[in-house]
């Protein structure tokens, strides 16, 4: 029965969705090689899709001014960004496209704008477009043709920063942009060996931290100067010692990062990077668990992280003052993730996961 069971989710992941209006029974897709299996009637892969389909969504911005947010939830075949304007407010649809949809960055600043990127087709070269709140106008920022990753707004809100392959096709080099004036595109470094992609700006936008993956147990991060484009090793490795750096936010004085990494030590460990000494303290040091992501107070005192322990996300306030950990709101047994200070630096969102997938915000 198990076995049966196994091949029925293997043949609805597999096989054409038409296959279950057009026939009473499940036919095998032509990758899979059947011997032995009773037939599957299509009654039981409908009464099974409950279990594997399912929403989600996640948080994906706060308005920089508004008690407000744009999430990206799926409502249909591809997840499409929406606003909510309240807590338990109704949400409303902002982007209509058959395509995957990610992102929805708020402007910094004054919020008249959000940044989404989405593919055509599958093709999973993501375009990356600007999306005006006044008149809902959508403009391409991009070339269209490349692939263009993970995209950061300076802290003034005038500048974005982002990862794209537009030189060649194969290697990811750093560009800047202001999305108001698309004719402003310039690369800012060209990079080459590993996969490259920005993480953060220092507080006064002269800097920004980028991200170097070369593989799963060795990464490193980098300091780009904005105006010039020379960059310098933050993190560099040790002897044969391979570290892994997988996130990193800048301290609010700019004087240092946060970082999680993971040497001396099974897990990825929340630590602070000090630029002056090179030296690294390690935060959680404590914590038998990896830290699966953090984000930064605005007023930069404290540190709200998320630790995977056997498999359920635990929400952390840590006082950055008194590296204490600080009362954290109680969510429900289930996965936490997309963790996003308001500005105000009084509200905390949240993706939450337990039996269906929802956007939750709590103060602090």
């Amino acid at each position: 029965m198990r076995t049966v069971l196994r091949l029925l989710v293997a043949f609805i992941l597999a096989a054409p969705s038409s296959f279950a209006a057009q026939s009473n029974e499940i036919a095998p897709g032509d990758n899979l090689v059947v011997e032995g299996i009773p037939k599957i009637p299509a009654a039981l892969a409908e009464s099974a899709s409950r279990y594997t389909h399912f929403r989600y969504g996640y948080l994906a911005s706060w308005h920089p001014t508004k008690r407000e947010m744009l999430i990206s939830i799926e409502f249909g075949e591809t997840p499409q960004i929406h606003a909510l304007k309240f807590p338990g407010g109704a949400r409303t649809q902002l982007t209509f496209y058959a395509d995957y949809v990610s992102g929805g960055i708020y402007q910094p600043k004054k919020g008249g704008c959000f940044i989404f990127s989405k593919d055509t087709n599958g093709d999973e070269f993501n375009r990356l477009y600007r999306y005006d709140i006044a008149t809902a106008e959508i403009t391409l920022l991009t070339d269209g043709k490349s692939r263009n990753e993970s995209p950061v707004w300076s802290n003034s809100g005038e500048w974005l920063m982002y990862g794209s392959t537009r030189r060649n096709g194969t290697d990811m080099d750093l560009y800047v942009i202001n999305p108001l004036e698309p004719k402003s595109n310039r690369m800012l470094a060209q990079l080459e060996g590993g996969f490259w992609i920005p993480y953060d700006w220092s507080p006064d936008d002269s800097k920004a931290l980028i991200y170097q993956h070369i593989s799963a147990t060795e990464n490193n991060l980098w300091i780009i100067d904005v105006k010039t484009g020379e960059k310098n090793l933050l993190t560099p490795q040790e002897g044969n010692k391979q570290t892994a750096y997988w996130l990193g936010q800048f301290s609010k004085d700019g004087k240092g990062v946060y970082v999680t990494t993971d040497p001396d030590s099974e897990f990825q460990r929340l630590a602070y990077i000090d630029f002056a000494t090179k030296q690294y303290k390690v935060l959680t040091d404590r914590l038998q668990a990896d830290v699966d992501e953090f984000d930064l107070s605005s007023d930069g005192k404290t540190l709200a992280y998320v630790s995977n322990e056997e498999g359920i996300g635990r929400l952390h306030l840590l006082d950055l003052e008194t590296c204490g950990e600080k009362p954290a709101p109680k969510l429900p047994t289930g996965v936490v993730s997309g963790i996003k200070w308001h500005p105000n630096g009084r509200e905390l969102g949240c993706a939450h996961l337990l039996r269906i997938a929802w956007t939750a915000w709590c103060r602090i």
